[in-house]
């Protein structure tokens, strides 16, 4: 599918079709947070959602205090080779200078904080029942004040890596119009980070035999999750479309039935997988196929073809659970959320897909840059503060709270007072 072309500046309609998307946008981040609470162990569902909300509020705050400085336009750039390599932002700190941006001019920002508010809670849903509220908001002043900041100015600011076709003819630079590489890729990447770091959970890898399996206390809040996020990627995915690519509004509808399918095929996609596998589709899995299905989109829904979409969800579908599978029982990797899978794993397919099937010349290299980028440097970048931070704030919990649960531990009441929900018996 070729991009339509770019449209004349902002009318006041298009504006308000803009604004009213982004006010919806956050039906994503919810999403996202339910599936995450659902995902986890019922001893740990209220710090686990109350840790979504902390973290969404405290990278709004970091963001505005010092990283929406970093992310703007004009920026500092240094010459290399002859070229030009714009890589970080300077613009006034504490939003200073917000109000004298014109109107379609603010729309971008507004963009960034909901970007930086559903990476703060990628990785927190990683870490699940084993990290401490306090490094959670650590983790999310480091990625919203520092990381998301820098690497957004490259993909979305004008710098160097959204200049790689002006600068070198690869298409049109890296193409992260939704988040794909800025948000979910770098929240995948941060995930990983800190499963690392923090470890897996208490009894999940035993001494001997194979992973114990801890499903999610909730398939409720899974699933429902997953309908709350098909609505705010769907605004999501259109602002970003008319904000970063000026896609006119007679392109619009095709990026959101080219969502869907996404979504769809990888959910179909899952479900075959996990029913083939264990005679009974995983209701879990089939959750986190949707929302692979979901981030895939972001990168390429603008660029393909109903056909297409369908085939870059389907493989974004298929991977989803057999990655999980990988990860958890060969690197001994427990992500409760599949945020690695899902976010990480999804973005850069989506990133890739979206070269493969871009019109213009090149597109394809200019793709793999941005994901050399980010493997090569922003991931080690990451591991790297995130270390230095958990010498200061330790990430995990001390055995006796992961035993008792977070709720208990850090919060002094379960989210389900009314019940026993849970024995100790593993812990012997």
């Amino acid at each position: 599918m070729t991009t339509p072309a770019p449209v004349p500046p902002f009318s006041d309609a298009l504006f308000a079709l803009t604004l009213g998307l982004l006010l919806l946008a956050p039906l994503a981040i919810a999403g996202v947070a339910l599936l995450n609470t659902g995902l986890g162990r019922s001893r740990s569902a209220a710090q686990s959602l109350l840790g979504c909300v902390t973290n969404i509020g405290v990278a709004a705050i970091a963001f505005a205090v010092v990283g929406a400085s970093f992310a703007g336009a004009p920026g500092h750039a240094v010459r290399i080779a002859g070229k030009s390599w714009d890589w970080i932002g300077l613009t006034p700190l504490l939003l200073m200078h917000f109000n004298t941006l014109r109107p379609e001019a603010q729309l971008p920002v507004l963009f960034e904080f909901l970007g930086v508010g559903m990476l703060a809670i990628i990785p927190w849903g990683s870490g699940a029942d084993r990290l401490r509220l306090p490094a959670g908001c650590a983790i999310t002043a480091v990625l919203a004040g520092g990381v998301f900041p820098v690497f957004a100015h490259w993909t979305l600011g004008g710098g160097w890596l959204e200049r790689l076709g002006t600068d070198f003819g690869l298409g049109a630079g890296l193409l992260d119009w939704a988040g794909a590489a800025s948000v979910h890729a770098l929240g995948g990447l941060s995930a990983l980070a800190v499963v690392w770091i923090a470890g897996s959970r208490r009894g999940k890898f035993p001494r001997e035999g194979l992973a114990t399996a801890m499903p999610g206390h909730n398939a409720v809040y899974i699933l429902f999750g997953c309908m709350l996020a098909m609505v705010g990627w769907l605004a999501w995915n259109v602002a970003g479309a008319i904000l970063w690519l000026r896609v006119p509004p007679g392109g619009l509808a095709m990026i959101a039935i080219n969502t869907v399918l996404c979504a769809a095929a990888a959910l179909v996609a899952t479900f075959t997988v996990t029913r083939t596998r264990f005679a009974k589709p995983d209701a879990s899995m089939c959750a986190n196929g949707w929302l692979a299905g979901l981030v895939s989109s972001s990168a390429c829904a603008a660029m393909v073809n109903p056909a297409e979409a369908i085939l870059v969800g389907a493989i974004a579908g298929i991977a989803a659970p057999l990655l999980v599978e990988l990860l958890e029982l060969a690197l001994s990797i427990d992500d409760p959320s599949g945020a690695i899978s899902v976010h990480a794993v999804g973005g850069l397919w989506g990133l890739f897909a979206a070269g493969l099937f871009a019109p213009r010349p090149g597109q394809v290299v200019g793709q793999l840059v941005g994901i050399a980028t980010l493997l090569g440097f922003v991931f080690p970048l990451v591991y790297l503060l995130f270390t230095i931070v958990n010498r200061v704030i330790p990430f995990r919990v001390e055995a006796d709270g992961e035993r008792l649960g977070m709720d208990l531990h850090e919060l002094g009441g379960g989210a389900y007072p009314e019940f026993v929900i849970h024995r100790d018996e593993s812990y012997r």
